[in-house]
């Protein structure tokens, strides 16, 4: 059995307690280096053997993972944030049913979540976003047609942009030619959960700006709408007039 492991956002403690335990019994861990916090390497047994799989081809994680698992070997595929999210599991899964294989997968804190936790912001405000849209901008990945950036955004909802705080000009300009106005509050969140964690806030017309004024590159989120304005209405849930299956409202 191969366990595909969510390792969290960053922070170490972050990653659930089922992924810790599949972390400190494996025997073979191969981990996105590229994003994953070297820290919880700290946490595999003596003796196990650790691969850097940002040095590594498809063919030979999956070769890692096969010959481990029939050596008889408990082997652990560990991934950034959530591994359902830009993962590149699909491919590995594929692979490892071709050969006959099982696996399970151990879900995970996504950065998106981390994201929100560090503006300390609701993604869903009564009255402002119902709906998180989870995208990323056009790059060496292409992504389908009717997934252009441009046009998610004529939703006006609460977006979170993964993989793009490199060509932030373009992604402002794809996201004001949708529903967003330049006044649409933004914020840049680095790192978020890890140490190196910062947290760059404005409006969308100085998105480009506050990219390079704090020389963010990379391993960043664009989180854009109008959920970290100051504006909404109080949810039904608490409120006193509301009944709920659990509770009589009070009329007012």
């Amino acid at each position: 059995m191969i366990n595909f492991v969510g390792a969290g956002p960053g922070a170490k403690d972050l990653i659930t307690v089922r992924g810790l335990e599949l972390l400190r019994t494996a025997d073979i861990i191969i981990y996105a280096g590229s994003l994953v916090n070297p820290e919880l390497l700290q946490e595999a047994a003596v003796g196990c053997r650790i691969y850097n799989s940002a040095y590594m081809t498809l063919d030979e994680v999956v070769k890692v993972m096969i010959d481990g698992e029939r050596s008889g070997y408990k082997v652990v595929r560990l991934h950034t944030g959530d591994p359902s999210l830009y993962g590149a599991i699909r491919e590995q899964m594929d692979r490892l049913e071709e050969a006959g294989i099982g696996y399970q997968v151990c879900p995970g804190v996504s950065s998106f979540c981390a994201a929100a936790a560090a503006l300390q912001a609701e993604y869903t405000l009564p009255a402002v976003s119902q709906s998180v849209i989870i995208t990323r901008m056009e790059g060496r990945t292409p992504v389908p047609e009717k997934e252009k950036l441009h046009l998610l955004a004529g939703h006006g909802c609460t977006m979170v942009i993964f993989l793009s705080v490199g060509m932030v000009e373009k992604v402002r300009q794809e996201l004001l030619d949708g529903a967003y106005s330049e006044e649409t509050p933004c914020a840049i969140v680095y790192k978020a959960s890890w140490k190196e964690e910062q947290i760059v806030r404005g409006k969308l017309k100085e998105l480009p700006q506050m990219a390079l004024n704090h020389g963010i590159r990379k391993t960043a989120l664009i989180v854009v709408g109008e959920c970290l304005g100051d504006d909404y209405e109080l949810s039904k849930l608490y409120d006193a007039s509301f009944t709920t299956e659990f509770r009589k409202g009070t009329k007012v």
